[in-house]
């Protein structure tokens, strides 16, 4: 492989430099959130059982977000993220009633990479604008699903069915994990509910304390996409399909096989998020599922910035904020505060670098959350249900100038036309 194509069109930064970074970030969260929750005494703002639940709430985020860093590395965009999630929950459904909850997880992965293999064909192939194929790839299948369950669930209403055909529950489900001894001790800590300490205890409770063994291979697809792409021969070609797919084919790569290859494989994580959703997040099956986490997953991974550790950041922040419509209103009060804190924390940061108007921008509106955590005892409940969605658009709002996308995502390639 040539120099010219293993050059990136801007240089990355060092890897120890941005494992620092993430290190750092995840030591000022964990201090602020220990100080937010002694100051108002929302304990349940990280409670072994809500970190628990963010955990379950992130994996679905995660998967997509990471099927959509394979693809747009590769220069496809892949707004059919939650199309693929809906397959992925009737195949993982299906495949664990006749055969078992590992097969459904296969079913699951089979499911969301046809949907990756139909945006391919229409992207790679056929040259379809990638937003109209991704939209459509949804839309066909929501249909496909309901139709699906439909047609294979009804007979099986009586036994596992608990609201008609277009659900399926009762499914057997992937094993969970406790670590004796570990969990308890950390539990125990946790209870005490002591600055820091207690916070990490709660850390370690929520992962020994009855997690199933997806969590943990959801986890492990971070490091292992993080190594493919950036350590392997294969991972440099594919980036380089989406840095400059011509220049990669003028020295021998097979841009629309690489291209082909990485669809599929975010259809499969895709997949995967979806039989997540139907045999580890929820009682089963049933159809919408997604509920609009592909959407999230794309803008975890716009904010993460196409790399593997912000798109880890990213999600764990929109499935933090997913499960908060479990917990009580005190606690998302309570966050009103850690989130005016952080705002303007990040408006003196960028008024240092000289970016006064953005700085501003995020100065009145920490100004804003703070007043509002200041005059206000509770939170409406019915904002709990839209929090996702309003830290979507903060994130994307307020994260766009940093942001650098792979050069040549969605375009469309044409072998031998030399751009």
């Amino acid at each position: 492989m040539s120099a010219t194509v293993a050059e990136p069109a801007i240089r990355e930064q060092p890897v120890r430099s941005r494992a620092l970074r993430y290190y750092l970030i995840g030591i000022a969260a964990l201090f602020s959130i220990a100080a937010v929750r002694v100051i108002t005494g929302a304990n349940e703002i990280d409670s072994p059982g809500s970190l628990r639940a963010a955990i379950i709430a992130t994996c679905p985020i995660l998967l997509a977000a990471l099927g959509g860093l394979w693809s747009e590395r590769a220069g496809i965009v892949n707004i059919g993220l939650e199309g693929q999630i809906l397959l992925g929950t009737w195949g993982a459904a299906y495949f664990t009633y006749w055969y078992g909850p590992y097969q459904g997880l296969l079913g699951a992965i089979a499911f969301g990479a046809i949907g990756g293999l139909i945006h391919a064909l229409a992207t790679v192939t056929f040259g379809v604008d990638h937003i109209v194929s991704g939209v459509a790839l949804n839309v066909i299948a929501l249909g496909l699903t309901t139709f699906l369950a439909e047609a294979y669930f009804s007979e099986l209403d009586s036994e596992y069915g608990q609201g008609g055909a277009q659900q399926l529950t009762g499914l057997a489900k992937p094993d969970l994990i406790t670590v004796p001894g570990v969990s308890d001790l950390a539990n125990d800590l946790a209870g005490k509910h002591w600055f820091v300490v207690s916070d990490v205890a709660s850390v370690v409770a929520a992962l020994t304390t009855r997690i199933s063994v997806v969590t943990f291979a959801v986890f492990a697809l971070v490091g292992l996409t993080a190594w493919i792409l950036w350590h392997t021969s294969f991972g440099l070609r594919l980036r380089s399909c989406g840095e400059n797919p011509y220049a990669a084919e003028s020295l021998g790569v097979n841009v629309i096989a690489h291209k082909y290859a990485a669809v599929l494989i975010s259809g499969g994580l895709a997949g995967l998020g979806g039989g997540f959703l139907a045999l580890v997040s929820s009682p089963g099956f049933h159809t919408n599922q997604a509920n609009g986490r592909g959407y999230i997953g794309l803008a975890a991974m716009i904010f993460g910035n196409w790399r593997p550790g912000g798109v880890l950041l990213g999600s764990g922040m929109f499935g933090y904020t997913d499960s908060l419509r479990l917990r009580d209103a005190s606690t998302i009060h309570a966050l009103l505060l850690l989130v005016g804190f952080w705002l303007v924390v990040f408006a003196v940061w960028r008024w240092r670098k000289g970016q006064v108007r953005a700085g501003a921008v995020l100065a009145a509106a920490g100004a804003g959350f703070l007043l509002w955590y200041s005059l206000t005892d509770e939170v409406p409940r019915e904002f709990t249900s839209l929090t996702p969605y309003v830290a979507t658009l903060l994130v994307l709002a307020f994260a766009a100038q940093r942001l650098r996308m792979p050069k040549a995502d969605g375009q469309i390639y044409r072998k031998g036309s030399g751009g």
